[in-house]
């Protein structure tokens, strides 16, 4: 039984090569990320139930990510940094993080951290196999009307997964943009009317309906249960 999904920021090979089995032994689903513009990416678009975070990654400072990552989600984070002096662990405490290890660690230790944050935040259970909506059945890789496939582009296949993970939620454009297409292109809102656009005629219009236009701020799927 998966226990969360925990997503591994690291540029290092070893730390993954580490705590992958470590995590799957422990019943954690593991996910990785090797520079700061994935993390936030699967952050926003797989929803782990926790995060793993070093702040020395190629492309952008821990600390920028972890503000970024707390302008749309509240997901627990626990910094691994060889960084040990107390001006970074006080800064990254300010700046969202749940808890600061420094490295090296030892295993025991952080997934005691672990239990404790997912504890805090009653992230113990996993996610659903397959999610409905009126009359869809939404998987990880896939959309049916009954037994039919729905014609969805992979792109809009992952916002229909992202607002139903979410749904009766608003999630906002920078949410969803950051989400598909990456930080690079928050302010593409039109980009992303133009697939929600084609999402809702795939959709049909009784499923349609259910995705809520919020003016000025994003889009909203509406608790159809």
């Amino acid at each position: 039984m998966i226990s969360g999904r925990i997503l591994v920021v690291d540029d290092e090979p070893q730390i993954h090569r580490f705590l992958t089995p470590a995590l799957t032994a422990a019943g954690y689903e593991p996910l990785r990320a090797e520079n700061a513009v994935e993390a936030l990416r699967q952050a926003a678009a797989q929803a782990p139930d926790l995060v793993l975070l070093d702040l020395g990654l190629p492309d952008m400072d821990g600390q920028e990510v972890l503000r970024r990552l707390r302008a749309f989600s509240s997901v627990p984070v626990i910094v691994l940094s060889a960084r040990d002096r107390e001006a970074e662990k006080i800064a990254a405490l300010d700046n969202g993080a749940d808890d600061y290890v420094e490295k090296p660690f030892a295993l025991g230790e952080l997934l005691a951290r672990i239990r404790t944050a997912l504890r805090r935040t009653g992230a113990s259970t996993p996610p659903a196999e397959a999610l409905h909506v009126a009359d869809l059945t939404i998987m990880h890789d896939a959309t049916h009307r009954g037994d039919a496939p729905l014609p969805l582009t992979k792109k809009e296949h992952a916002l229909l997964l992202l607002l139903v993970r979410n749904r009766g939620r608003v999630l906002t454009h920078r949410q969803l943009l950051t989400a598909l297409w990456g930080p690079a292109h928050t302010e593409d809102v039109a980009y992303l009317r133009v697939y929600i656009g084609q999402l809702r005629k795939h959709l049909g219009e009784g499923a349609a309906k259910l995705i809520v236009t919020e003016p000025g701020v994003g889009y909203r799927l509406l608790d159809d249960t």
